[in-house]
């Protein structure tokens, strides 16, 4: 009876593994997207399947919804699985070290992508956009519309910086600081708040209701006399909650709107720029940062090397990870429509309805 249970057990075992990966036979590669709340990574993770059915391989597409034990799940189950590469935007850049590991051993390579993934030797390469410039863009339009060059001030500014588990937050805020710091030094910019650290003005999780918040905190203790005249704001999810706050203090109507810059160039928010609320925000293709990803995984698949166009930026705390920074572009009410619609991105229709 006992050698009988054995050979049974043995049998379940060899059932299992077999059927697992005759599972995972049709999927090449695990993708893994922070959360669907944000119209952004659905495009990201829709335009990526789409890249890789083009090119006859199968992907597997998952959203964690901004939950890291959520995402860590789904990418150990992609690892028993079986896929050949993993592409993760982090929800937590600082959390995956583990389960990179169980992909190590299982020689599974990883394609990080947008999102940095840190305390890794596990990451092959990196996809993104100059996340530097983003932040200069940002601050470079609060420069001009200000006139800060010129005009003596002095101007009042709060800052909003993004998620302080997001790698890239830094380097937006960096970027935006590059420009910013110099005019606060002057005093032709002020921050009534006194909150000019990344730390102080970051939003966890790029979350709009808690950006939101902070910015009725702020006009309730800073700005019940004095006028706010600029908030850079990260993204366009944070803008939306800012914007929201302004308006129920009668900035859009009794009073104009601050300037309020942005970026993913989300719907809403391009609708926003039109209705004259939000000023600014800053594109990235998305599509062309599908397209770069995709390539990165195809050349692992084929044991070649990837493009990248930077080697020395993007160091995790354990490597320089190899990277293809694509080039982002500042829209306003100006150029919406030859940046957005003219390239395909949305239709007139979409934005003016």
């Amino acid at each position: 009876m006992k050698k009988l249970l054995l050979v049974l057990s043995l049998c379940m075992v060899l059932f299992v593994t077999t059927a697992c990966s005759g599972n995972s036979e049709g999927v090449d590669v695990g993708i893994s997207m922070p959360t669907q709340s944000s119209e952004r990574w659905i495009n990201d993770g829709q335009n990526m399947v789409k890249e890789f059915e083009a090119r006859e391989y199968t992907a597997e597409l998952q959203y964690a919804e901004d939950v890291v034990e959520n995402q860590v799940a789904q990418i150990e189950n992609m690892i028993t699985r079986g896929v050949k590469v993993l592409v993760i935007a982090p929800i937590d850049g600082e959390a995956l070290t583990e389960v990179l590991e169980r992909a190590k051993n299982a020689n599974i390579e990883v394609v990080t992508y947008d999102r940095l993934i840190r305390n890794s030797e596990y990451v092959s390469y990196y996809a993104t956009f100059d996340n530097f410039q983003v932040g200069v863009l940002q601050a470079s339009y609060i420069e001009e519309a200000l006139d800060l060059k010129n005009q003596e001030g002095p101007f009042n500014i709060e800052l909003f910086a993004g998620s302080p588990d997001d790698n890239n937050t830094y380097f937006f805020f960096d970027g935006a600081m590059s420009v910013l710091q110099p005019y606060i030094d002057e005093g032709k910019l002020v921050v009534k708040s006194g909150q000019t650290k990344v730390e102080q003005v970051a939003t966890l999780r790029w979350d709009g209701s808690v950006a939101q918040t902070r910015m009725d905190n702020l006009l309730s203790a800073e700005y019940t006399t004095d006028r706010i005249d600029a908030v850079l704001s990260p993204y366009d999810g944070i803008s939306i909650g800012v914007i929201s706050s302004l308006k129920g203090v009668g900035y859009g109507s009794g009073q104009p709107m601050p300037i309020v810059t942005g970026q993913d160039a989300e719907l809403a928010s391009i609708k926003s720029i039109i209705a004259g609320e939000q000023t600014q925000t800053v594109f990235k293709d998305t599509r062309e940062l599908a397209k770069k990803a995709v390539a990165m995984v195809e050349s692992i698949l084929k044991n070649e090397e990837a493009e990248v166009n930077d080697t020395t930026t993007y160091h995790n705390g354990v490597k320089v990870v190899p990277s293809y920074l694509l080039k982002p572009v500042s829209v306003d009410a100006s150029n919406w429509k030859e940046e957005l619609v003219d390239v395909g991105y949305y239709t007139e229709n979409q934005i003016t309805q």
